[in-house]
């Protein structure tokens, strides 16, 4: 078992925009990562299963909505603290991450936004504290990039609703307690329902054979007349905006998770090269090795400044779903990049689990393309600073 030696960069003294809690936070986090994530991460993925064991210490870290208010089980962190535990679990794996941004962002948040309060006392605390897990249904398997088109729908009996539908690739899916799902009514607007294990009809078939997210738990959610009772649907908010405006907490939490794994992979290519000797001296000293080195953490301290901006709008409430969707898409870009450049500088100990590279690689094949794909980010961009939606 090898130790986990990584010594997180800091070019430009971000550091210093920090706060002590912002820091104590991410220490918290990194040392979680270290000790517990780290030394069994790599045989999860060889074996394509999710480490059950780590969920009661994600909520002990308090990765399990950090910016849920206290009375509700959380821990009342800003939105910057939030991305720090983000990208510490990232850099342990986007899969350990990925289940800590469901939780919080795509089940925690729309039952603290959209719920009432019976259902903040019923579900948040439980959620909080590892005690129940959730999962988010949005995207179909015929309707991904256009959500706006599924067909899960609902009727109202009078005395409970009537859910029929599926939903495709949803994280922590094979052993959510509830999954918070978006169906259409029958006047076809989109509403929110909290779905219970156990209910009749609900089944969450998992999915098998993945290259990518091998530590995740992937699933379907499959709604064979559910009886749905009345008190469990979300309230205070209906339409596309609603899931859409978890999905800005979700992507938020995204941009800062994949510069941890673009850290991860910038570290471990900087300390190989360093050790690895050719031609009588070690790789660190030809230039194209530095080049590549340069440019990673160019690019890193570039994604560290834009995210932190983006935070601080974020605790002001100025931030806009386009920006937070021009920084999604940046830094996974940038993290896919370094993963790659980092690959080809450990040569053929670059595909091998002695290394994080090809497991981070691997998983942000998925990054770049879920919670609104690498292409869907650049219209998205495109459509705020021309006006002209490219999407009709």
């Amino acid at each position: 078992m090898s130790t986990d030696l990584f010594q997180a960069p800091d070019y430009f003294q971000l550091d210093e925009l920090l706060n002590d809690e912002h820091k104590l936070v991410r220490e918290a986090a990194r040392d979680w990562v270290k000790r517990e994530v780290s030394p069994i991460i790599e045989d999860s993925c060889q074996k394509a299963e999710f480490p059950k064991h780590l969920i009661s210490g994600l909520a002990d870290i308090g990765a399990f909505g950090p910016y849920i208010p206290a009375e509700y089980g959380g821990a009342g962190l800003d939105q910057i603290s939030y991305g720090l535990i983000m990208q510490e679990l990232e850099r342990g794996d986007s899969g350990i991450r990925s289940t800590a941004s469901v939780q919080s962002s795509l089940v925690m948040y729309p039952i603290f936004k959209y719920g009432n309060e019976e259902q903040r006392q019923r579900f948040l605390p439980k959620l909080a504290s590892g005690e129940m897990v959730g999962c988010f249904g949005l995207t179909e398997p015929d309707f991904g990039s256009n959500p706006a088109g599924m067909v899960t729908n609902f009727k109202d009996m009078e005395d409970h609703y009537l859910l029929n539908g599926a939903k495709l690739w949803i994280s922590n899916s094979p052993f959510a307690d509830i999954a918070i799902v978006w169906a259409k009514n029958e006047q076809g607007r989109i509403k929110g329902l909290i779905v219970e294990r156990g209910m009749e009809g609900f089944t969450t078939p998992e999915t098998h054979n993945k290259w990518s997210l091998r530590a995740s738990a992937t699933g379907e959610l499959v709604f064979d007349n559910v009886k749905v009772p009345k008190e469990n649907l979300l309230p205070n908010k209906d339409g596309l905006g609603a899931p859409l405006g978890c999905l800005d907490s979700a992507r938020y939490g995204i941009a800062w998770g994949t510069i941890g794994a673009a850290m991860d992979c910038y570290d471990t290519a900087l300390r190989y090269s360093k050790q690895r000797i050719q031609f009588g001296k070690p790789i660190a000293g030809f230039q194209l090795q530095q080049k590549k080195l340069a440019e990673m953490i160019t690019e890193i301290t570039k994604a560290q400044f834009i995210t932190w901006r983006l935070g601080v709008l974020r605790n002001e409430g100025k931030a806009t779903t386009a920006q937070i969707s021009m920084c999604k898409r940046n830094n996974v870009d940038m993290a896919l990049t370094i993963a790659r450049d980092a690959r080809q500088m450990l040569g053929g100990m670059g595909i091998t689990g002695e290394y994080p590279i090809m497991r981070h690689m691997m998983n942000l094949e998925s990054v770049v393309t879920y919670e609104g794909t690498h292409d869907i980010h650049l219209l998205i961009t495109g459509l705020d600073i021309t006006g002209e939606n490219a999407f009709k």
